[in-house]
């Protein structure tokens, strides 16, 4: 296995050196290393001259004229010998070791691409491993694009990619002009290659924040993004075998960074955004696959305004990206910007209405439907304050069908619903309503958050910028002093609300009204509901339910499904319930399972399934990673195992309130081998486990006894029948 070395070289004398020592410190003799000297103006062209008199295996060729990154490349591709290329830039530098590294994968596997670990270098000095290395997490030494499609929400950068020479000169493709040249490659090269391997080792440090760096200039050139794309889909054209979800996968990932340099401060100057809009729109317009379904949330808005070309809604959109996820109310706040004008007059007529005493409008995660905390207190406030009437406020009609029999609605944006907010002297709600709901004197919001906090939450993720998504925390603590209750599952949560969210709100200490369904559960309940999503009388019910990812643009699958079932066994029933973040895109989960041989285990994607509380009831065991749903399992006293693959960058990119390796509810594994064994082995059953349990129950779950939601009926509504009262202990 020989190897070929290429290295376009413009304008980088001052890290040149770097570049080339780490590179020729390999002992390879066969090593071929090209340098083109792509015109620099600066001595980058001496310093290689001088670099290859001192060592054979460098060649270097001065270009008369500048041809970019893309025709430097393909200048030095033309001269290599090499079985396999590796596209190096020099700014850049390799790791003690890296070639010997690669070319011992490279024999190895004799894979058609190899891809390498990288880390971030800072001009600070600081280096920060890549975020996205836990996606190849348990990849074998050989797979496809399509065995392992998280490899497109990596970076698609050529430098750690080593390829196949006589597999890309087949593939018919160039390195594109101007900017982003390395996509019109990258892709092809993923989308078709039969065998990709991935080596996790370090073997190459990204140079960040350089001045020059095309991620750091403003210029008129951004625009090139286009036309590279357009390679991609001509390519995608000449490939009809490549299987259709890739294809859409690719569109996901183009758009995304095509808005991504649009709303990105300083990358294209402001008299050309409009036009790179448009641009963006026509990509879209284009190369729009099939059957292509927009996202939930504020990207799915932000996407039908692309697709729309409606760059005044667009603009207006930017300063609402804080909400999804965190304030609440993103889409329909965003539909208001597009056609909102009409409705905003007639809200404010209704606002000249008197409050309603007896109306309360209740709401969960953005008006997804009845669900969650507010769901709880509807029901217990028709029992203990009858004469407050509620209304949910849902999206679509759909949803509406889901409610339970009997329970009001109004759909987001009709004149009902604005008379109903405008109105309404109760509002509850999990996350926060729009922020163009104003809040009236003599109203009363009560908002109960959605899950016990792990993760860093409002101000606390002013540190965290991938986290915080360019949050508003101005317009986040707006928000926050129109509360006037804030709900709290126990004493942990007490603080971290404090010092997340800011306010002169009264905490209602109650634990979580949503978790008196738990409490109260009984077996019976637990028996009717498995046997309601057909699981087997006897067999152990596992309950999956992973968290998102911030760094993830999609649903990025950390378990295969079908090689958990085959290790399981048929006594074993999976239940897989996704993070509603990832509707749109989660695809189908039990695919490739239909035809799975007798003795594997039952799976069944309950990520649609309306009570999160009754598939707690029907699991005989939790696994999960860093959601909330740990802590309302714990009331079921039942074992909870924690896998936590990426615990270390999860810490970093979203960052944490507690160790929870200190502190978990129960084992803690990190690979999917390791998950297995401890369902199978009876470890999340065993005395160590029990007892990690009981300390996680004492500090988690001190006021779920039952009567929560009776609580906070108690403090908010008037409460007009006689009822025991309930405390917690």
């Amino acid at each position: 296995m020989t190897l070929s070395v290429v290295l376009p070289v413009y304008g980088v004398a001052e890290y040149l050196p770097r570049c080339l020592d780490s590179v020729l410190a390999a002992t390879d003799p066969a090593l071929q290393v090209i340098a083109v000297d792509d015109a620099s103006p600066d001595a980058s062209g001496a310093i290689l001259d001088e670099y290859a008199a001192r060592d054979p295996r460098l060649t270097v060729l001065h270009l008369a004229e500048n041809r970019g990154l893309g025709g430097a490349r393909e200048a030095g591709l033309a001269l290599a010998t090499g079985e396999y290329v590796w596209f190096v830039d020099s700014d850049d530098w390799l790791a003690d070791g890296a070639v010997e590294a690669v070319a011992a994968r490279l024999a190895e596997v004799r894979p058609d691409v190899l891809v390498t670990g990288f880390a971030r270098a800072y001009p600070d000095g600081t280096v920060e491993p890549d975020t996205w290395r836990g996606l190849m997490d348990g990849a074998p030494d050989g797979f496809t694009l399509a065995q392992r499609p998280a490899l497109l929400q990596m970076i698609l950068s050529a430098w750690n990619k080593v390829v196949r020479r006589e597999f890309l000169d087949g593939l018919g493709v160039r390195f594109g002009h101007g900017y982003y040249e390395d996509i019109s490659v990258t892709y092809p090269m993923l989308l078709t290659a039969r065998t990709i391997s991935f080596l996790p080792q370090e073997c190459y440090f990204y140079r960040r924040q350089r001045e020059g760096a095309i991620t750091t200039t403003a210029s008129p050139r951004h625009v090139d993004a286009f036309a590279q794309y357009d390679a991609i889909f001509a390519f995608l054209d000449r490939h009809p075998e490549v299987p259709a979800e890739l294809r859409r996968l690719v569109f996901d990932r183009t758009v995304k960074q095509a808005v991504t340099i649009l709303d990105t401060p300083g990358l294209v100057p402001a008299e050309l955004r409009r036009e790179f809009f448009h641009r963006t729109a026509a990509h879209f317009g284009r190369h729009r696959p099939a059957g292509y379904r927009h996202a939930g949330g504020l990207r799915g808005v932000q996407y039908r305004l692309v697709e729309r070309d409606a760059w005044g809604a667009y603009q207006r959109l930017r300063p609402l990206r804080a909400l999804p996820g965190r304030l609440g109310g993103a889409v329909p706040l965003a539909r208001r910007a597009v056609r909102g004008t009409a409705r905003r007059g007639l809200y404010e007529a209704y606002r000249r209405l008197p409050l309603d005493r007896n109306l309360a409008v209740y709401a969960a995660y953005w008006y997804r439907g009845y669900a969650c905390n507010p769901a709880a207190i509807y029901a217990k406030a028709r029992e203990l304050a009858p004469a407050v009437r509620g209304v949910w406020v849902v999206e679509t009609r759909a949803q509406a069908a889901a409610l339970p029999p009997g329970v009001p609605w109004v759909l987001v944006n009709t004149p009902a619903y604005l008379k109903a907010m405008a109105t309404a002297k109760y509002l509850v709600n999990n996350v926060n309503f729009p922020h163009t709901m104003t809040k009236r004197p003599g109203s009363v919001h009560v908002q109960t958050q959605h899950g016990t906090p792990l993760k860093l939450l409002g101000l606390d993720l002013r540190d965290r910028p991938e986290a915080a998504d360019d949050m508003d925390f101005e317009r986040m603590l707006e928000h926050v002093a129109r509360w006037d209750y804030l709900v709290s599952p126990n004493p942990h949560s007490t603080s971290a609300f404090g010092r997340a969210y800011p306010g002169r709100y009264q905490v209602l200490e109650t634990g979580y009204p949503r978790n008196d369904r738990l409490v109260n559960g009984s077996a019976e309940e637990a028996a009717g509901i498995r046997a309601g999503l057909g699981i087997p009388e006897r067999n152990t019910t596992v309950l999956y339910a992973p968290t998102h990812r911030e760094q993830h643009a999609g649903y990025v699958p950390a378990l295969d499904l079908a090689e958990l079932a085959a290790a399981l066994g048929p006594e074993f029933t999976v239940l897989v319930r996704t993070h509603y973040f990832y509707a749109a895109d989660r695809g189908d989960l039990t695919a490739g399972l239909d035809g799975a041989p007798a003795g594997t285990a039952q799976v069944v994607d309950v990520s649609e399934y309306p009570s999160v509380e009754e598939l707690c009831l029907a699991a005989d065991i939790l696994v999960t990673d860093y959601s909330s749903v740990m802590f309302d399992y714990a009331v079921l006293d039942r074992p909870i195992v924690v896998f936590a693959p990426d615990w270390d960058d999860y810490q970093r990119i979203r960052g944490v309130y507690f160790d929870l390796m200190e502190q978990p509810p129960g084992p803690v594994v990190g690979t999917q081998a390791e998950l297995a064994a401890a369902l199978l082995d009876g470890s999340a059953l065993a005395p160590p486990s029990a007892k990690a349990r009981a300390a996680f129950r004492e500090r988690f779950c001190p006021w779920d006894d039952g009567h929560a939601a009776e609580r906070v009926v108690r403090a908010v509504l008037p409460v007009t029948e006689a009822a025991p009262g309930a405390a917690p202990e």
